[in-house]
C-alpha cells in the first residue's frame, strides 16, 4: 500500500481532494491532504509565507510519514513538491503533476505562465491584487468560475467557488531553487488536463520538454480534475503508484 501526499494548488485547500481521498482510501493507501499556509482554512498572513516555507512544510509533512510518499502537486501545487522534493528527496518515492506547474531552477510561477495564451489576450483568467498588495484575487467571479471549473457540475463548482481565497502573491513570484542531485533525483509522472483553461495543454507539455517525465497520461478535463473527473483522476494516480 502507498502514502499518497497531496498539495492543493493557488486559492485553493485540502477540500479540493475531497471526491479523490476516499477512492485512493478505498484501494487501502493512506493519503494526507493539508492546507498550505495561508491557504484553505489556514490563517497565516502573507507576509509569512513563501515558496521555500511552503517547501519546508511539505518536507516536513514528509518526513513524519512512515515511508516513501507519492507526492502530488496540483496546478501552483507543482511549485511546492518541486521545492520539497530539493528538501527530502529521500522521502519521495515520485513526484505527481496533476496539471501542474513544472519548473527548472531558477523559475518561478510567472515565469513559466508568461505568454501562455490559447486564444488571446481575452482567454487569460482575470486576476487582481488586493490593496495592500499581497494577494491577488479573481476580478470576477463568473470569469474565475469558468476558467477553473469550466467542465465541472453546477454544484461542486458552486462549492468551490465559495471556498476559494485570495492568493500570497510573492509566492508566485519566487523562483524555484532545484538541482539535479535532489530534485532531480527523483522520479516525476504528469497528468495532463486536456481542456485546461488555466494552465494550456501546450504550457504543459513545454513544461513537460523542460523537465521530462517518466509517465504522462491524461484526462479530457478542465483546470480541476478534482471534481470534474475524480474517478479518472484517483485511477491515473493509483497506476502511478503501482508503477513506483
Amino acid at each position: 500500500m502507498a502514502d499518497f501526499l497531496l498539495i492543493h494548488g493557488a486559492m485553493h485547500g485540502a477540500w479540493c481532494w475531497e471526491r479523490v481521498v476516499p477512492l485512493l482510501e478505498s484501494h487501502g493507501h493512506t493519503v494526507t491532504v493539508p492546507d498550505l499556509p495561508g491557504l484553505g482554512a489556514d490563517t497565516t498572513p502573507a507576509s509569512e509565507v513563501s515558496l521555500t516555507s511552503w517547501g519546508r512544510f511539505t518536507a516536513d509533512i514528509l518526513q513524519n510519514l512512515p515511508g516513501k510518499c507519492i507526492l502530488a502537486g496540483h496546478s501552483m501545487g507543482g511549485m511546492v513538491i518541486s521545492q520539497a522534493a530539493e528538501y527530502a528527496p529521500e522521502r519521495i518515492s515520485a513526484l505527481v503533476y496533476v496539471t501542474a506547474l513544472l519548473p527548472t531552477n531558477g523559475l518561478a510561477a510567472f515565469d513559466l505562465t508568461r505568454g501562455d495564451d490559447i486564444l488571446g489576450d481575452a482567454s487569460r483568467i482575470q486576476l487582481q491584487p488586493t490593496p495592500d498588495g499581497q494577494y491577488i484575487v479573481p476580478v470576477d467571479p463568473d470569469n474565475a468560475r469558468a476558467f477553473f471549473y469550466g467542465e465541472t457540475a453546477k454544484d461542486w463548482a458552486d462549492r468551490a467557488m465559495s471556498l476559494i481565497v485570495p492568493q500570497p502573491l510573492a509566492v508566485m513570484q519566487a523562483p524555484a531553487a532545484l538541482s539535479a542531485e535532489r530534485f532531480g533525483s527523483v522520479p516525476r509522472a504528469y497528468i495532463e488536463c486536456l481542456r485546461d483553461r488555466i494552465l494550456s495543454i501546450n504550457l504543459q507539455r513545454s513544461m513537460q520538454a523542460a523537465a521530462p517525465c517518466e509517465t504522462v497520461l491524461e484526462i479530457d478535463t478542465d483546470h480541476s480534475p478534482f471534481y470534474s473527473a475524480p474517478e479518472e483522476l484517483a485511477a491515473h494516480l493509483l497506476e502511478i503508484a503501482a508503477r513506483f
